[in-house]
């Protein structure tokens, strides 16, 4: 039981760092002037290293972690973030 509470527990970290990454994005293209291109923009780029990274990471957790999805989760919501906070950061050299 100890194991599905802590497997729930990352799964849930995962899902919360990909919120923070998705915000990353969106407060990114609101800084920089918030126009539908600029939210255009930055809502597919989220997405598309979502797919990119996440087929990379769950392709890496079938084969060296089977069967534990929460720790791929986590993973894939780690690297989101971490990418949507280097975006929102980047923002402050956006020059227009």
């Amino acid at each position: 039981m100890e194991q599905n509470r802590v497997s729930q527990r990352w799964t849930w970290l995962g899902a919360i760092l990909l919120i923070v990454g998705f915000l990353g994005h969106y407060f990114a293209a609101r800084a920089i002037g918030g126009s539908y291109i600029a939210y255009r923009d930055h809502i597919l780029g989220f997405f598309l290293i979502l797919v990119v990274t996440g087929a990379i990471i769950a392709g890496l957790g079938w084969r060296f972690w089977k069967g534990r999805r929460d720790i791929t989760v986590l993973i894939i919501g780690l690297v989101q973030a971490l990418v949507g906070i280097w975006v929102y950061i980047g923002r402050y050299n956006v020059h227009g």
